[in-house]
């Protein structure tokens, strides 16, 4: 069985999750969580967190600057095309870590996807994401994560008013262009100098 093809199962699961087979622009309502210093959980200590809650069920995402040593070319061993190359699969979060999560920026709405940024989704079609990995540019705009993280409802609301986390708007250019270990030290940053901390009433 083809590596990428181990994955359907879960990615059934995140679909699943999404409670919305359509990605509507208007569910896009994704947010980063900036893990606050005084957050101790090690699962997320020092984490950003692409955050998405759909119309039904609790919110959940991936933790985007956690880079792990495996190599993309290591996990997808069929396709020629990540053969020689960097791109290292992301620690997604601590629920399933076996499962792969795959977040791809496109300007239109592929098969199965959720909705989490105008122009970027995560996505569940086994086929389109075969087909993504045999361009000339596999990983052009995508990002694999290992595992996920998510929350009970009213959980992450509850952390929220703790201090456990800064809220800010998510944008696409820091999943997909920054530095993974710049990431954290720029956002904490930010939160900490413009006091952003309030939260959104869906999460």
């Amino acid at each position: 069985m083809p590596p990428v093809r181990s994955a359907l199962r879960f990615l059934l699961v995140l679909e699943a999750l999404s409670g919305s087979a359509g990605a509507a622009e208007g569910d896009a309502n994704a947010i980063f969580l900036v893990a606050s210093t005084e957050l101790s959980d090690a699962n997320f200590r020092e984490t950003v967190v692409l955050v998405t809650h759909p119309r039904e069920g609790a919110p959940w995402g991936v933790i985007i600057n956690r880079p792990l040593e495996q190599r993309l070319s290591e996990i997808f061993t069929e396709f020629e095309t990540l053969k020689d190359r960097k791109d290292t699969l992301f620690f997604g979060g601590p629920v399933v870590p076996e499962g792969l999560v795959f977040l791809v920026r496109a300007p239109q709405p592929p098969p199965r996807a959720v909705a989490v940024l105008r122009d970027v989704y995560f996505i569940g079609d086994v086929e389109w994401i075969e087909g993504l990995l045999q361009r000339p540019e596999p990983t052009q705009g995508l990002r694999v994560y290992a595992g996920y993280s998510g929350w009970a409802p009213g959980q992450l609301q509850a952390e929220i008013a703790r201090g456990g986390w800064h809220v800010l708007p998510a944008d696409a250019t820091t999943v997909f262009e920054a530095d993974p270990l710049r990431i954290w030290p720029e956002l904490i940053k930010r939160a900490t100098t413009t006091r952003t901390h309030r939260g959104r009433g869906d999460y």
